[in-house]
């Protein structure tokens, strides 16, 4: 694992976005496509924002996965992550060679995960791009996370405190709405990733980066999990590394 800090998130943002780009690059110059997994949330804004404007990636040799999906929620609600990528990734880089999104208003949630546990299986991830969540948490992977769970994507509960932060940051208008169950991909799913690139910005995130970082290995903070990654690279601002030692 390896930490780069920032004095602002837009460095932050643009320094993981640049890194991502050199992964996609080498990922499509060996094999002809890259197989990448994209995250939603606040953490990723910026993050995004940098990675479309890569003139130089070949987008139409990109497969798109995304790490989690609230059950229930469909895609034209504001707080829809498939509509977040849309928003802000899809459009903005013309057509992938293909986008593999989870479908969490779908009848049969347990189907969807075999679904895209048997896809994802045939593809090897180049690239993953992450946040960590206040309760540190990585994807849906809420304490106390299943670190052995061998099942590409899983149903997972989400918990008060997760839920609180998705009200927080304005997602949803009331606690009630927030959806208490999503489709999410595994811890070890995630960690198969050949490079991962988390992004950490704001204070509010300080006391989840010290756990994560610094704390030990625990299921307790499932991101604690990452020290244990060979190609794991952190980037965060001042705000988010102001407990690191």
């Amino acid at each position: 694992m390896e930490k780069f800090i920032y004095k602002t998130k837009q460095q932050m943002a643009a320094a993981a976005a640049a890194q991502a780009a050199k992964q996609i690059q080498k990922a499509i110059k060996e094999k002809d496509h890259a197989n990448i997994v994209l995250a939603t949330g606040t953490s990723q804004f910026e993050v995004l924002e940098n990675l479309v404007k890569q003139e130089s990636i070949g987008w139409s040799k990109v497969v798109m996965f995304h790490l989690d999906e609230y059950i229930g929620l469909g895609i034209e609600h504001p707080a829809s992550f498939r509509k977040y990528l849309k928003q802000r990734f899809i459009d903005k880089v013309g057509s992938l060679k293909t986008v593999h999104f989870i479908d969490g208003d779908i009848a049969d949630c347990q189907k969807e995960c075999q679904r895209l546990s048997q896809i994802i299986t045939q593809h090897p991830i180049d690239l993953t791009l992450a946040g960590i969540g206040e309760n540190g948490h990585l994807a849906f992977n809420d304490p106390p996370a299943d670190f052995d769970v061998e099942d590409p994507y899983i149903i997972v509960n989400l918990d008060q405190k997760c839920r609180k932060q998705q009200l927080g940051e304005g997602w949803f208008k009331t606690l009630e709405d927030v959806p208490k169950k999503a489709i999410s991909m595994s811890i070890r799913q995630i960690m198969k990733s050949d490079l991962l690139i988390i992004t950490l910005p704001d204070k509010r995130k300080a006391e989840a980066a010290k756990a994560a970082l610094e704390g030990p290995v625990t299921n307790m903070c499932p991101a604690s999990i990452l020290q244990q990654h060979q190609n794991c690279k952190i980037f965060l601002d001042e705000n988010a590394a102001s407990l690191l030692s």
